[in-house]
């Protein structure tokens, strides 16, 4: 599906924290397209009590989208936010292709298992959109920062949608709000450090795959047009990694125990 990332795409990754890996082919790319749209619809055959799922905000301010919590919440295309999608059989598959196992090991070394710490559905309806601001993924309740994440572009990405906006090579400069729980910046560090001079907007072609380290700065406008900006983005971390000094129970990605497509609940 996707090549084996090569030497000068990784040195791209380094230095400037994202890369763009490739694009799915037209199958896979329609099949997630089906799936997500049947899930938020109600009629895909998944267990919903054991998804988060959030509507989107009515007025695009990040404050006022829906509640965060497990469950359907209506047949609707206006989803903002749906995770928990590694027990949806189809984007399982998806993230446990042998390329995103390269990526891992890369990062975290042959020999660790890899969880995952969220796979989930981001989307920007058409003339909806909420507004994400300027932050890191991070929280401080991990052992350990997650390192990457991949995101996969199920509509086009564009600046007039919603596309992600970054600061190229700010993932080298550490945290900048070290204490926050999830890495947000405050609206005077916004305005300081992302300045429209440092800002590109990550745009991509429907189908298309970027990988971004989780301490890049990084934010998303709204949706000014007519066209959704529907996105897969899952994060990997190190299994080892305790939550609140515990040993996390997060799925298994790669390693002894990984999730199974057949043994998914209703498969």
């Amino acid at each position: 599906m996707l090549k084996p990332i090569s030497p000068a795409a990784w040195n791209e990754f380094e230095d400037l924290g994202y890369v763009k890996l490739g694009s799915l082919d037209p199958e896979t790319l329609r099949s997630l397209q089906e799936r997500i749209d049947a899930i938020m619809l109600g009629k895909a055959p998944v267990d919903y009590e054991r998804m988060l799922m959030q509507l989107d905000s009515s007025d695009g301010a990040y404050e006022n989208a829906g509640a965060q919590t497990k469950g359907f919440k209506g047949s609707t295309l206006n989803y903002r936010k749906i995770q928990d999608l590694e027990y949806d059989p189809l984007f399982l598959e998806f993230l446990q292709d042998p390329v995103f196992k390269d990526l891992c090991e890369r990062v975290y070394g042959a020999d660790a298992s890899i969880a995952i710490f969220r796979a989930m559905f981001m989307n920007k309806p058409a003339h909806q959109g909420t507004f994400l601001p300027w932050h890191q993924d991070r929280w401080t309740f991990l052992s350990e920062d997650p390192q990457v994440t991949v995101w996969t572009a199920l509509d086009p990405a564009t600046e007039e949608n919603g596309c992600v906006q970054v600061i190229p090579g700010s993932h080298k400069n550490g945290l900048i709000n070290p204490t926050h729980l999830s890495g947000f910046l405050s609206k005077a560090q916004s305005a300081a450090i992302c300045t429209e001079d440092r800002i590109v907007h990550l745009e991509l072609e429907v189908g298309e795959v970027a990988l971004l380290h989780n301490h890049l700065l990084h934010a998303s406008d709204i949706n000014r047009s007519s066209q959704s900006r529907r996105a897969f983005s899952v994060c990997y971390m190190n299994a080892a990694t305790q939550v609140d000094g515990k040993p996390s129970s997060y799925p298994i990605a790669f390693g002894e125990g990984a999730l199974r497509v057949g043994e998914l609940a209703g498969v």
